[in-house]
């Protein structure tokens, strides 16, 4: 796994959001940049992804693209790929980032899994930093006290070492399929825990919208990935 740079901006904080369950961190990190002034600033890519971009807008979006805004001093992650079977080498390329823009902090994002369907998604905190904890604490936030983390969360939690700060915001979602509740409540914590002036609301007011976009994005990019391997491909699927 490969980690390119063209600026390399100094004492960030940096937000990761990888295809999880309900695709919390994919909507709500694609939310995030479309509200906040951002610009490419590099990239992690290897010949393990699957080769493919998207079109938004003016952006091409690569697999795995490295975004930042000014403003906040935020370095946002946004993953249109699949990563299953690449998480500990993500995992270690997130680390390399972090030390080579002397982070402050890393918060990755996550869905996490509920039986229950409720009108608001509840959301939850682990983090290695006590004071981050108490603040995540005084927003209303509660703290995950047991359960699993999977998928490039668990693999970076894992590899964390002690000098590391770093959060883990888990949403609940009922749902497999893409949940802009959960990626609301993700979008309304981070607001009030570093200052974004960001309004989670039109996330709810969009939600068919938004969750049919995203669906629609994986159902082309799926057959794109099988068209592949129908001609023969070992590339590694798109999500799903």
């Amino acid at each position: 796994m490969n980690l390119e740079l063209v600026e390399k901006p100094q004492k960030v904080i940096i937000i990761d959001g990888f295809p999880g369950f309900g695709f919390v961190s994919t909507i709500a990190s694609e939310y995030l940049i479309d509200h906040l002034k951002t610009r490419p600033i590099g990239r992690i890519w290897g010949p393990e992804l699957a080769p493919m971009a998207i079109v938004h807008g003016k952006r091409v979006i690569p697999p795995i693209d490295i975004l930042y805004d000014d403003k906040h001093h935020l370095v946002i992650l946004e993953a249109i790929a699949g990563i299953n079977g690449m998480e500990w080498d993500i995992a270690s390329a997130m680390i390399f980032l972090y030390k080579k823009l002397n982070a402050k902090e890393i918060i990755s994002i996550e869905g996490i899994g509920t039986d229950e369907e409720t009108e608001e998604s509840n959301a939850y905190y682990f983090s290695t930093d006590d004071t981050k904890a108490k603040m995540f604490q005084q927003i209303g936030v509660s703290p995950l006290k047991e359960g699993i983390i999977l998928g490039a969360s668990g693999a970076l939690l894992t590899k964390l070492s002690k000098e590391i700060k770093a959060t883990f915001l888990f949403a609940e979602t009922h749902s497999k399929l893409p949940d802009n509740k959960a990626a609301a409540k993700i979008i309304e914590v981070l607001d009030k825990y570093l200052g974004l002036d960001i309004d989670y609301k039109p996330l709810l007011e969009r939600a068919g919208e938004i969750e049919e976009k995203i669906k629609d994005l994986l159902t082309q990019a799926k057959q794109a990935s099988d068209m592949q391997k129908t001609k023969g491909s070992d590339v590694t699927p798109y999500i799903g």
